[in-house]
């Protein structure tokens, strides 16, 4: 049982296995609305609306999502159709199709994947760094 998996009974599981299976959402479930999580996300069924996530996110096969995404990572290998942005990468398997604009660190894309949108490359933690030097370059006058 799933009692025999946790070595603290009653702990929280998600404390004490940091690398624990995804919360799934299953081929025949439809949301529609905002969906916040800090949890990694499988989705298989339908999402419609907005999803913000402070993890990874994989979208399964089987999925359909008419949404704007938010993510540390994104994994797709079904539909979208929305403006999807990652902190660290964004990967489009074999088979995956995306309508919308992408913003993130570090970008894949597989043979097969279907991609029509825009790209934005965002530098992480240097773009972050690069303006303070600017802004304190730019404050001293002759």
């Amino acid at each position: 049982m799933s009692n025999q998996s946790n070595p603290t009974p009653g702990g929280p599981i998600a404390a004490s296995h940091p690398n624990s299976a995804p919360t799934v959402f299953g081929k025949t479930m439809r949301i529609v609305g905002e969906v916040t999580s800090s949890e990694e996300l499988q989705l298989d069924g339908e999402l419609e609306g907005k999803l913000n996530l402070n993890g990874k996110l994989t979208i399964g096969p089987t999925s359909k999502v008419n949404a704007n995404i938010k993510a540390k990572e994104v994994v797709i290998y079904g539909n979208v159709k929305g403006n999807v942005e990652a902190e660290n990468r964004i990967s489009l398997r074999n088979g995956a199709s995306i309508v919308g604009d992408i913003k993130t660190a570090g970008i894949v894309i597989e043979d097969g994947a279907y991609f029509k949108g825009g790209i934005d490359i965002s530098r992480g933690e240097t773009e972050k760094a690069a303006p303070q030097v600017s802004g304190a370059a730019a404050g001293q006058k002759r």
